[in-house]
C-alpha cells in the first residue's frame, strides 16, 4: 500500500501503562484518550481488554466516548481474548482488534511451549475469528526481530490471506539496529507476495536507545504506520517517543517527503498531561518536550536565538504548543482572569470547579514565595491532576530535628468518615519520622521502592518536587507532592501513593508478554 501519509498509533493507554508503577484508573485512561482524540492521532490503543476487569471498562468507556481515531484493543491468538476484545470495541465509530503472538523459536519453546506449526495455525485462525466480528484487523508477530525471517514471510502472508490489514513488526526487545532493521521491512515487502494488501506498520522498544532511529528507518523502507507512547514511556527502556518520531517526519519533510495528520500543538499539552497522570516525569534534557528542548546558557547560543531564532532552534517552540512564557507575571495580586489566561496559554483548560481548587492553591503558594512563572503553575496542576479519591487526608505535620534532637514528627490525618487520627513517631530524619507516623496512622503495610527530590524553581523559596514509589502487595503505586517545605512535600507524596493503593485495583497481567 504505497502511501504519503505515516499514520500514528498511540499505545500509551496499553504499552505505556506498563511501565513499572504506572497504574492508570478508567477516568484518568479516558481523559488521555480525549486528549490524544484533540491531537489527532490515528489509532488509539486504549488497552488489553481480556488482561483485567478494569482494563476492559476502560476500553469499552474509550470505544463508546472517543469517536474522532480508531480505537484498537490487544488480544492474544486465543479465542476468549478475541471475543472480549470485540466486545470491549464493538461501539467504537472505527474499531480494531489487533492480534498477536510469538513468532522467534525463544518465544515459540519457552514461552508457548508449542511447535512452529502450531504456532502458525493459531495466528492463522485468531485472525479469521477477528476478521469475522471487525473489518480492520492487526497482527503482530511478537519479537520478530529475532525470529527466522522465512517464518515471518510465511506469518505475514497466512494472516493476511485470513484478513489482516494492517501487519506490525515489532522489535519486541530493542534488539535490532537501523540499518538491519531497514533491510528487514524491505525483504518483508519483496518476500511476503500479498504485502500490498495489508499497511506495514513498526513497534520499537528503546532497550538500545534506538527505538526512534529503528521506527524512522522502517519508514524510509516503506513502513506506513509506527507505533509510539507520548514521552517514550513503556516496559524497561520504553517505546519510541510519539514526540520525537512526529516531529522529526515534520522538520525532515525534504528528505521523508511524507505527512503527518496529527496537531503538533497539542504535543507539548498531551505530553505534560501523561507525566502527570502517570507520575513518570520527562526528563530535562528530553528532546522535543523536556525541560531543557528550548533553553539556551551559552552565549554564543543566546546571543544567536536573539538575532534569529533558527540559528539554534530547528523547531519553533509554538509548532508543539509551548508558550514562549512571561506574557502575563503572577503573584498574590492576581485574580482568577490572569490565572485561568496563562493556564489556558500552558493547554490547560479547566472547570469552575477546577480552578476554584486551583486558585485556591495558587494563592496559598503566592501567600509563601511571591511570583508565580509557568513550572510553579504546572506543579499546581499536576497536583490537581492526580487529585484522588482521598480515604486520609494530610491535616497536620509538625517535625522537630537538628544535630543534637531525635527526629521526631506529629502527624494528624482526617480518616474515612471524617473521624481524626493522631501519633508521634521518630525516625533518622524529619522525612523518615513523618513516614513512620503516617505508615503508623494508615495501617496500610508497604515498602517504599524510590524517593525522588527535586526543586521545581530556583531560589531560597523554590518549590520541591517529591516522587515517592511504594509497593504493596506486590504492585506499585506512584505519589507526587509539591510545597515550599520538603518535608510537607514528601508527606504529601507518600498520601498520595497511599490513597492510590487504597482507593484503585491495579491493572491484571496478561499471560503472556505483550509487542
Amino acid at each position: 500500500m504505497p502511501e504519503d501519509k505515516v499514520y500514528i498509533f498511540d499505545t500509551t493507554l496499553r504499552d505505556g501503562e506498563q511501565t513499572p508503577g504506572v497504574a492508570l484508573g478508567v477516568e484518568e485512561k479516558l481523559e488521555i484518550a480525549h486528549a490524544l482524540e484533540r491531537m489527532k492521532v490515528d489509532i488509539i490503543e486504549a488497552g488489553f481488554a481480556a488482561s483485567s476487569p478494569g482494563d476492559f471498562e476502560a476500553v469499552s468507556r474509550i470505544a463508546k466516548e472517543v469517536r474522532g481515531a480508531v480505537i484498537a484493543t490487544l488480544c492474544r491468538a486465543v479465542p476468549e481474548d478475541i471475543d472480549m476484545g470485540w466486545e470491549a470495541i464493538k461501539h467504537a465509530a472505527s474499531p480494531r482488534i489487533h492480534v498477536f503472538i510469538s513468532s522467534s523459536d525463544i518465544h515459540i519453546m519457552h514461552m508457548l511451549e508449542k511447535d512452529r506449526e502450531h504456532v502458525l495455525e493459531m495466528a492463522r485462525t485468531m485472525v479469521a475469528r477477528a476478521k469475522k466480528y471487525c473489518p480492520d484487523v492487526e497482527f503482530s508477530p511478537m519479537d520478530a526481530t529475532r525470529s527466522e525471517p522465512a517464518y515471518v514471510f510465511r506469518m505475514l502472508k497466512e494472516v493476511i490471506d485470513a484478513g489482516a490489514t494492517t501487519v506490525n513488526i515489532p522489535d519486541t526487545v530493542g534488539y535490532a539496529i537501523p540499518e538491519e532493521f531497514a533491510d528487514f521491512i524491505r525483504a518483508i515487502q519483496e518476500n511476503v507476495p500479498n504485502i500490498h494488501r495489508a499497511r506495514i506498520s513498526v513497534h520499537c522498544h528503546n532497550d538500545l536507545g534506538l527505538a526512534v532511529a529503528n521506527s524512522l528507518a522502517a519508514v524510509k523502507a516503506g513502513a506506513r504506520q509506527v507505533e509510539v507512547c507520548v514521552n517514550g514511556i513503556g516496559e524497561r527502556g520504553g517505546n519510541a517517543s510519539l514526540e520525537e518520531v512526529v516531529m522529526a517526519l515534520k522538520t525532515r519533510k525534504d528528505l521523508f517527503g511524507l505527512t503527518v495528520g496529527l496537531d503538533t500543538t497539542q504535543i507539548y499539552p498531551v505530553s505534560r498531561l501523561v507525566a502527570q497522570l502517570t507520575g513518570i516525569p520527562v526528563q530535562p534534557n528530553k528532546a522535543i518536550v523536556g525541560a531543557n528542548a528550548f533553553r539556551h546558557q551559552s552565549g554564543i547560543h543566546q546571543h544567536g536565538i536573539i538575532k534569529l531564532r533558527e540559528t539554534y532552534e530547528i523547531i519553533d517552540p509554538r509548532d508543539i504548543g509551548l508558550p514562549r512564557g512571561g506574557i502575563i507575571v503572577l503573584n498574590k495580586n492576581s485574580g482568577r482572569h490572569g490565572l485561568r489566561a496563562r493556564l489556558r496559554e500552558l493547554g490547560y483548560e479547566l472547570t469552575e470547579e477546577e480552578l476554584d481548587r486551583v486558585f485556591r492553591a495558587f494563592k496559598e503558594l503566592a501567600d509563601k514565595k511571591g511570583e508565580i512563572d509557568d513550572r510553579d503553575l504546572e506543579m499546581l496542576m499536576k497536583e490537581e491532576r492526580r487529585a484522588t479519591v482521598e480515604v486520609y487526608k494530610l491535616d497536620l505535620l509538625q517535625v522537630s530535628c537538628g544535630n543534637h534532637l531525635v527526629p521526631t514528627a506529629t502527624v494528624r490525618l482526617i480518616g474515612p468518615g471524617g473521624e481524626v487520627l493522631q501519633t508521634t513517631a521518630t525516625g533518622t530524619g524529619p522525612v523518615d519520622a513523618s513516614f513512620q507516623a503516617i505508615n503508623r496512622l494508615v495501617g496500610l503495610p508497604n515498602r517504599l521502592v524510590e524517593y525522588q527530590v527535586k526543586s521545581v524553581t530556583e531560589g531560597i523559596d523554590a518549590q520541591g518536587e517529591v516522587t515517592v514509589r511504594i509497593e504493596v502487595d506486590g504492585h506499585q503505586f506512584v505519589g507526587i507532592g509539591s510545597d515550599t517545605d520538603i518535608v510537607v512535600a514528601s508527606a504529601k507524596a507518600l498520601m498520595d501513593a497511599l490513597n492510590r493503593a487504597l482507593t484503585r485495583v491495579p491493572r491484571g497481567e496478561g499471560v503472556w508478554s505483550n509487542p
